[in-house]
């Protein structure tokens, strides 16, 4: 976990917001470790975001409800209820982006999140500063703005400003991190992403050297779009390589 009580020890009494403007987007920290809630406030604070800390998966879960913020930092370890339940919950009323945080570091921790709808992980012990990157990177993905786009392939419709994708009409139900990565692909069809190209298109970081979230993210994606990986109608796995969206639809 991180150590240390005061932003100093933790590194973070030099940072600079690099002349980036920055919304004042509100964020939610469910997170038991009341050292951590202050320095996270801190620090995010700085960059200019209105942060709400909770310790308890409940009073996170009611604060989620009334606050509704554009954001959430959910710790996997905690008190009662862990961090998988409360994300799951949440994905039950919202699509709103998830950071989840989790103590060990462990590969399947980070998998049963994503499985979940968690749109991010981080790994503690973390460099903070990496955390509002990722934090940037969802948020400025999941607000821009732009003429109204829409695309049809068949039975599948995509609303690019409402950042929707609907089957037959109905909204699949996309968390952020899902639909980024479907727009990407439905707005170059026929183009091959490995991994890492996806991986730095959704994140704008490196991606990491054990690496599953890409391909969690396509097959969740896949179950919505009630795709199958051997006769895909929207995605095509290339083998070794990465993903294609092909875009064939009954329609077409």
């Amino acid at each position: 976990m991180l150590l240390g009580i005061s932003l100093a020890k933790l590194g973070l009494y030099s940072f600079s917001i690099s002349g980036e403007a920055i919304m004042a987007n509100s964020i939610l920290v469910i997170e038991d470790d009341a050292d951590i809630q202050q320095l996270l406030s801190e620090y995010l604070a700085g960059f200019g975001y209105t942060v709400h800390s909770e310790g308890s998966p409940e009073k996170g879960l009611s604060a989620f409800k009334s606050l509704s913020p554009d954001l959430i930092i959910l710790d996997v370890m905690l008190p009662g209820m862990n961090g998988f339940e409360v994300c799951r919950r949440i994905r039950q009323d919202s699509q709103v982006p998830v950071i989840m945080l989790t103590a060990r570091g462990d590969v399947m921790d980070r998998v049963a999140g994503l499985e979940i709808g968690a749109d991010d992980y981080l790994p503690k012990p973390f460099e903070p500063r990496e955390l509002v990157a990722r934090i940037q990177s969802i948020l400025r993905r999941s607000q821009q703005s732009s003429t109204h786009e829409t695309v049809n392939f068949g039975e599948l419709y995509i609303d690019f400003d409402a950042r929707a994708a609907l089957i037959k009409g109905k909204d699949i139900g996309l968390t952020t991190n899902e639909f980024n990565a479907l727009a990407v692909l439905a707005r170059n069809p026929g183009k091959t992403f490995n991994r890492d190209d996806l991986i730095q298109e959704l994140r704008g970081l490196e991606s990491d050297s054990y690496n599953r979230s890409i391909d969690i993210t396509m097959s969740r994606i896949r179950q919505k779009l009630g795709d199958d990986p051997k006769l895909p109608r929207y995605i095509k796995t290339v083998w070794g390589t990465g993903y294609v969206f092909i875009g064939y639809g009954k329609d077409d």
